[in-house]
């Protein structure tokens, strides 16, 4: 887990020293470990470096026989000892996860990727075919941005990068915040900030001059018409034990220290209940409760599996008064943002964690590949009784926008459902799921868990999304994905059998977090603070605005948190005015 940046030129003179330079700064949090750069010809590379595996001779950017290619890479590749044995003949100079890549582009060019089992964004310099070359692993899990100017081409692992090293300046796109005022995050390649792109999950793309070439693409998830490997829920479960060991086994590879979060929900309790297994000593488990809130506190649920599973429970509070403090600070780390509010105890966590342990692992990705959200029941019903996955905006018909954005919100969403449709057959289920893995699991819910625990210089790994355990997971009947009322149907079965004391069949409220409690408490003096905020009186009618923070009405108060947090977001990443203490001092100090 590291940051990357580079630029190549479109004129072919050398890119600058000192731009180069301003990136490696911006980079800096990503990587407190080390540094490098290299400059050869047209391109330009940076790393930022978190140790995590050959501690002491893993440095980057790595370098090919000859010197011939350079490569930097953020991000594990966790089948490397596999790659090693397989790529007979080569002469590795070190022992880091992410030489073999290439090697592998030397055999097999712009198909390298096929092959890495990880999480990776990746750029390599080939010299010889006068080409820089990008690759983000399929799933999105490692972040990649870039931009393309008059006279160059950048990339870097956070827009922030792209901002502070003056390739772009930083400009609100009117689209996205819309996007994200109804969502929560926003989709597709295009960000929040004009003129910076992402590169998408699993795409690879071929820059010559300055120009992006060439673009292909790689999927996380099998062709629609692939046949499952288990139709009855004996051997689904038992195969579902075989791959799911084997992914948990390769996310803990590592030189350092690693632990887990355990929310007391299916899928963190699933990954403790694996890793405890395979680990000889005890699991250091970390879990978030809210103590003197209306929110439900999982941590005695929580506290009992961890001492079913043998492993070492560290309760970290999030009280009212945290939120207060720390949340101009949280908005500040998520620059490609997301009001999401499971941001504030993920933020904390890390902070509690990286005293103890440099890696995480959590339980991302169970719900979008085995089927858990409550939401896909509505999408599974028969037509008319079919339900959108995504059905009204948080702002919609709360008169608060400037300009209503209507259903323009899901523009994003009618694409990812268009590239559905036409990649062929698949059931209500399913269609549903691979509209969550596009958009809503890499640009919400791994955004927030990369920018929170990089600010904390720690690394953050989710076994359930592996290329293997997605393969077995997405052509599985739907019938072994949600029965009744029961998402995750296999997953819960084998956790049943494996740690009885989770109950996965037991109905759970789910994670939440107290936002709008904290906020409706303050929401008097602090309506008005927000509404008055630069950038939000470019979106929002002031005097609806202020209403929002004192109504007991659910959907305004998650709107009122979500305001909250671009007004803060908007501090700090267009205006570029870091925090200035808790939320109150941030918010009336002049922009």
């Amino acid at each position: 887990m590291c940051g990357i940046a580079g630029a190549m030129t479109r004129d072919g003179s050398a890119v600058e020293p000192a731009l180069l330079n301003r990136m490696a700064d911006a980079l800096a949090h990503r990587g407190p470990d080390g540094s490098g750069v290299h400059l050869a010809g047209d391109v330009g590379l940076a790393h930022a470096r978190l140790a995590i595996i050959d501690l002491d001779g893993g440095d980057q950017p790595l370098f090919g026989p000859d010197d011939a290619l350079a490569l930097v890479a953020n991000g594990e590749i966790y089948n490397y000892r596999e790659l090693r044995a397989d790529l007979a003949g080569e002469v590795f100079r070190t022992g880091s996860d992410c030489e073999p890549p290439l090697a592998l582009y030397r055999r097999r060019g712009l198909a390298f990727t096929d092959v890495l089992r990880g999480m990776y964004a990746i750029a390599l310099h080939d010299p010889a075919e006068k080409r820089l070359v990008l690759a983000r692993d399929p799933f999105g899990i490692k972040p990649l941005y870039y931009a393309e100017t008059e006279t160059l081409f950048a990339f870097a692992s956070e827009p922030a990068v792209l901002i502070a090293a003056g390739i772009v300046p930083a400009r609100v796109n009117d689209a996205k915040r819309d996007e994200l005022f109804g969502l929560q995050f926003t989709t597709g390649a295009d960000t929040a900030f004009q003129g910076i792109r992402r590169v998408l999950p699993g795409e690879t793309l071929v820059v010559e001059a300055g120009r992006i070439t060439e673009k292909r693409r790689l999927n996380a998830l099998p062709p629609p018409d692939t046949r499952p490997a288990a139709r009855d829920g004996a051997a689904a479960v038992k195969l579902f034990d075989r791959l799911f060991a084997e992914s948990v086994d390769l996310h803990q590879r590592a030189d350092v220290p690693y632990g887990m979060f355990l929310s007391g929900g299916v899928d963190s309790s699933a990954v403790l209940a694996m890793m405890a297994r395979l680990n000889p000593d005890p699991v250091l488990a970390f879990t978030a409760g809210f103590p003197g809130s209306g929110a439900h506190d999982e941590r005695d649920h929580a506290r009992a599996v961890a001492r079913a599973a043998g492993a070492e429970h560290v309760e970290v509070t999030v009280t009212e008064e945290d939120f207060w403090a720390h949340l101009p600070e949280i908005a500040a780390a998520v620059d490609d943002p997301c009001a999401d509010y499971a941001i504030v105890p993920t933020w904390l966590l890390a902070r509690e964690a990286r005293a103890s342990v440099k890696v995480i692992l959590s339980g991302e990705g169970g719900d979008e590949l085995f089927g858990g959200y409550g939401r896909y029941r509505g999408a599974m019903r028969p037509w008319p009784f079919t339900k959108a996955v995504r059905r009204k905006g948080m702002f919609e018909g709360l008169g608060v926008l400037r300009r209503e954005a209507g259903s323009r919100w899901r523009d994003g969403f009618a694409a990812a459902e268009d590239a559905a449709a036409r990649s062929g057959w698949r059931s209500r289920l399913q269609r549903a799921q691979v509209l969550d893995m596009a958009d809503w699991l890499p640009h919400d819910l791994l955004t927030k868990l990369d920018r929170c625990l990089m600010a904390h210089g720690m690394e953050g790994r989710v076994p359930f999304l592996d290329v293997a355990l997605a393969a077995f997971a997405m052509p599985l009947p739907d019938r072994l994905k949600m029965r009744g009322r029961h998402g995750k149907w296999v997953v819960k079965q084998w956790l049943s059998e494996a740690l009885p004391v989770a109950q996965p069949f037991t109905p759970k409220r789910g994670f939440t977090v107290p936002v709008g409690e904290w906020i409706a408490a303050k929401g008097a003096m602090l309506g008005p603070m927000v509404a008055a905020q630069p950038g939000v009186v470019e979106a929002v009618d002031p005097e609806a605005a202020r209403h929002l923070f004192t109504s007991s009405d659910r959907r305004a108060r998650f709107a009122a948190w979500t305001l909250l947090y671009y007004a803060l977001w908007y501090r700090r990443h267009v205006l570029g005015r870091p925090p200035a203490g808790d939320v109150f001092e941030t918010l009336t100090t002049a922009p």
